[in-house]
């Protein structure tokens, strides 16, 4: 690679200003390490008077990023837009194509399109970096393709999105409800001001899943429909509860190979207190693989944010700069295969069930029957009485159980009169 390297950068939200900044504050400190010298010359967004953290130069700016290459020679590109399809998908494509290096932390981008993408990338002889789209400044897309290369992986799961851990965590320690944490982590920036709906319903993390899952077994990124739910159905009185048990609830992130087929999940669990992950609180992220012969190795750091992710997106400069020419996804996309995947039914965990219910005769054993009769065994059962409204609530822990009997025995409670909302399900981490 030639010692001069021309640098521009598309989308100048909060990451990609950040970016900006970075690569002038640091620009000889990369090049003391890759003996490459960087010029940003090209930059582009919708708006060149918005009001940015940093000041930039409006010389270099692009309202049209598609101008950007019929007036410079363009050697990387950043893509810090952020959306799956669209002018993301549009201007990669455009580059990699141009035989243009692009690095991005578009897990959207990647989770859906990242298989043709790659192909693109490996027919142009460029890279297609991607490591601050999975958990922000940890390593672990590297620590796959490269520290655990030889190792056989047969499960990656963890915390892989800093806004929801912050808010299970917070409303714990506040003891202050879902909506009210929720506006305290807009005005921190650790969740989207406008609309935070792809952190909370779990859709965030089941981008970095799918990544994960075809980094750690070689396999094309999945389509298929998966178990995926969030957090914005979680109550304060069910942190209470988990709490007085022993527990935390977090989101987590799942993938692992069951029976030679491919399981993926994102779902709120209840965790020991006691364990590694159930101490994992705030905005932090965890990432944990299963191996051979390395074992359990976890990664932690702090997964949001634009300084956690521009220190990403500036390790695949350096390693760009260093003239590594890698597959995006660790092996040739040719030698990348469909794994078949696991029937969600079969998927089987012990249960968290909570009943608010009318306080009267027969209604607690009418419960247990019923979960009887899908073979649902009680493990804990914990019976809360409301004398004054004449309710109860009613917490039982189950022993495990299938997704299948656990749905089919929730759509029969739904008929019964005497329970009053529709019963809360939270999963135990196994």
């Amino acid at each position: 690679m030639k010692k001069n390297i021309n640098i521009a950068i598309v989308g100048l939200g909060q990451i990609g200003i950040y970016l900006y900044n970075e690569l002038i504050v640091k620009r000889k400190d990369i090049e003391t390490k890759t003996g490459k010298n960087i010029n940003i010359v090209a930059i582009s967004a919708k708006n060149k008077n918005k009001k940015r953290r940093f000041k930039i130069n409006k010389k270099i700016f692009y309202s049209n990023p598609f101008e950007i290459f019929k007036e410079n020679k363009i050697d990387i590109l950043f893509e810090c837009i952020g959306t799956s399809d669209g002018i993301s998908k549009k201007i990669v494509e455009f580059a990699l194509n141009k035989k243009i290096h692009i690095i991005t932390p578009n897990k959207a981008l990647i989770a859906k399109h990242g298989d043709k993408l790659s192909e693109l990338a490996e027919r142009n002889n460029v890279n297609l970096e991607f490591e601050a789209s999975v958990a922000g400044g940890i390593p672990i897309l590297k620590t796959i393709k490269e520290g655990l290369a030889t190792n056989k992986i047969k499960k990656v799961y963890g915390i892989l999105n800093g806004t929801t851990n912050y808010i299970l965590s917070e409303m714990e320690n506040s003891n202050e409800n879902f909506k009210k944490v929720l506006i305290k982590a807009q005005k921190l920036g650790y969740a989207e001001p406008g609309n935070p709906k792809l952190d909370l319903n779990g859709y965030d993390a089941f981008s970095k899943v799918r990544i994960l899952s075809a980094l750690a077994f070689n396999n094309k990124i999945s389509k298929s429909k998966c178990i995926m739910q969030g957090i914005e159905n979680i109550e304060l009185k069910d942190i209470k509860i988990a709490n007085q048990l022993n527990y935390r609830i977090k989101l987590l992130g799942i993938s692992e190979i069951i029976n030679n087929q491919l399981f993926e999940t994102v779902h709120p669990s209840l965790v020991s207190k006691n364990t590694y992950i159930g101490n994992v609180n705030g905005v932090m992220n965890a990432v944990i693989t299963e191996g051979k012969p390395v074992g359990e190795s976890v990664l932690q750091g702090e997964g949001a944010g634009p300084g956690p992710t521009s220190s990403s997106l500036l390790s695949d400069l350096l390693s760009i700069l260093r003239g590594n020419i890698k597959y995006p996804f660790g092996i040739s996309s040719k030698k990348r295969k469909f794994i078949k995947t696991y029937n969600n039914d079969y998927y089987s965990n012990s249960l968290y069930l909570r009943f608010e219910v009318k306080d009267k005769s027969g209604v607690l054993s009418s419960i247990t029957n019923q979960l009887a009769k899908f073979k649902i065994s009680v493990k804990r059962l914990i019976q809360t009485p409301d004398k004054k409204n004449k309710k109860a609530t009613i917490v039982i822990i189950t022993h495990k159980t299938s997704e299948k009997n656990a749905k089919k025995c929730l759509l029969i409670f739904m008929k019964n009169r005497n329970i009053l909302e529709k019963p809360k399900l939270i999963r135990l981490y196994n």
